[in-house]
């Protein structure tokens, strides 16, 4: 019998089917006639693997982004679709993973997908039990009239008789996951306050 030849049988009804459409639905007889005489390859997918597109395939767009856990700082690819992430994997361009992620780098998308995920500005006033609620404007008119005030009483104009115009009430500590350009836009931001205690992790 030819592989491609059909040998009709009769249903209830009146349809004749072919037996091979049947047959090829079968993965030991695409072994036996195909070219995965194993069943490692095509022989073993079924039509639902095969109709199966990766997240990757059918994003609108990649954003590059870095792993917010360790100081290695791998690289990422953000896969969006939609407006939401649907797949987050190491970029191959990367000299520092070369596409690789540990295991927790590779679960990136669930942090950022999680339904607990908390997503507004969480504020507990001082003395309460309980936590509020703040907008994202007021919280940042919060922070800033901390740094001023922050500035102000650790202010030093003079020391041992010397001017210094320097504050010693604010300090940073940057993390390596910061590229080049974040660090320097921090080390002006606090130099211009006054700060000199600037320091990064991944010099320490």
């Amino acid at each position: 019998m030819q592989e491609n030849s059909v040998v009709p049988y009769r249903v209830a009804g009146g349809r004749v089917p072919g037996v091979k459409t049947w047959l090829d639905s079968w993965p030991v007889y695409r072994q036996l006639t195909g070219s995965d005489p194993l069943g490692r390859g095509k022989a073993a997918r079924s039509k639902a693997t095969e109709a199966t597109v990766s997240r990757t395939a059918t994003a609108d767009k990649v954003v590059k982004s870095v792993c917010p856990y360790c100081a290695v700082g791998c690289a990422q690819n953000v896969y969006v679709k939609d407006e939401k992430i649907v797949q987050i994997e190491g970029d191959p361009n990367s000299p520092i993973n070369r596409g690789r992620l540990c295991p927790k780098g590779s679960a990136s998308k669930q942090l950022v997908t999680s339904p607990t995920r908390v997503t507004t500005v969480k504020y507990r006033r001082p003395f309460a039990t309980d936590w509020e609620d703040l907008d994202l404007d007021t919280a940042m008119e919060m922070i800033a009239d901390r740094v001023l005030e922050s500035r102000r009483k650790g202010w030093q104009e003079e020391d041992g008789g010397k001017r210094v115009n320097r504050t010693m009430g604010i300090a940073s500590l940057g993390g390596a996951t910061l590229d080049n350009e974040e660090n320097y836009l921090m080390k002006k931001l606090y130099s211009a306050l006054g700060a000199i205690q600037i320091e990064n992790q991944a010099r320490i």
